[in-house]
């Protein structure tokens, strides 16, 4: 039997990665410029709740256990629309809406300004920089700038936000505009500042410091249920809770992801699966994982069995 294995740990260096390593998987091919969400299989629910946000522009809160794709439908959208790449705000416990609308460094522009003094001499007048230079919009600011067609904005876990920021996006989402301060003080000099976007695309002029959008933001919140939101929060998005996929969308998946001519070497695996996540939390990413495996290295005459077994373990066990 063919050993599969590229490191062994106890042989001598060797050349074995160049000469014996198969292609990667399709999803973790870097070589190849994919976009993410290309090979995403949205339910019929979730085509329709994704119409209605965007035909009623209001965000859809999407729920459901880790790996079920809560983030890549986000991709799909913006792939299959034409649309610029998505916005990510990723949530932590410190998150506030002002990260996400902008961020100001004013220490570094007072720093700024000491060096240039130093560098000018102490008896010439101190002069701050310009603001654009330490102010730059965040993911939400992006997003809500005027612009044709909306982008799309993936507000990442806010399950796990402090308990005010649910509550503190709700003015953004109704009334589509918010205030940077520190450029609406500067009044007509504002004028002449040019902000960076959060996703490093051209230079935008704000001039009276106010951000109203036009085109309201296709906006995406994932929640994995750690958390309640509250009735007001709640009121103002769509829900869609994305069920565990069935064998039928687990077949599509895989074809999907690894091609339809190994879907008969791969039903065996998806079974397994599927009895394996009766008694234990399994994301859909195990199974591609553990059927490119499988399928690929079949041609080696390699036993697979226990490192599937190892990729199909629950996430839930305990060491």
């Amino acid at each position: 039997m063919t050993d599969w294995r590229i490191f062994r740990g106890q042989e001598e260096p060797h050349d074995r990665i160049t000469t014996s390593l198969p292609p990667p998987p399709r999803w973790r091919d870097y070589s190849q410029k994919v976009r993410r969400g290309e090979r995403y299989r949205p339910s019929d629910e979730e085509i329709q709740m994704v119409n209605t946000a965007i035909y009623l522009r209001r965000p859809l809160l999407i729920t459901g256990k880790p790996g079920t794709g809560k983030s890549s439908l986000a991709y799909a959208v913006a792939r299959e629309l034409k649309l610029e790449p998505v916005l990510v705000w990723p949530i932590n416990t410190r998150s506030t809406l002002q990260e996400g609308l902008y961020r100001y460094d004013a220490v570094g522009r007072l720093q700024a300004a000491s060096l240039a003094q130093m560098q000018k001499g102490q008896d010439d007048e101190p002069q701050l920089p310009r603001i654009d230079q330490f102010l730059r919009l965040g993911s939400l600011g992006t997003a809500m700038l005027p612009g044709e067609q909306p982008r799309v904005l993936l507000i990442d876990e806010i399950d796990k936000s402090d308990v005010d920021l649910p509550n503190d996006l709700l003015h953004i989402f109704e009334e589509g505009e918010f205030e940077i301060p520190e450029l609406a003080r500067l009044g007509e000099l504002a004028k002449r500042e040019r902000i960076r976007p959060a996703d490093n695309g051209e230079l935008v002029s704000i001039p009276d410091g106010r951000v109203q959008c036009k085109a309201f933001p296709i906006v995406f919140l994932t929640s994995n249920g750690e958390r309640e939101f509250p009735p007001a929060f709640l009121r103002r998005c769509l829900h869609l809770n994305l069920a565990v996929p069935d064998e039928q969308r687990l077949v599509s998946i895989v074809e999907a992801h690894l091609g339809p001519e190994i879907i008969q070497d791969a039903m065996p695996h998806i079974q397994k699966f599927l009895e394996a996540r009766k008694s234990g939390e399994l994301a859909t990413d195990q199974l591609l994982n553990a059927v490119y495996m499988a399928t690929r290295l079949k041609e080696k005459g390699a036993d697979m069995s226990r490192v599937v077994d190892s990729l199909l373990k629950s996430l839930r066990t305990t060491p």
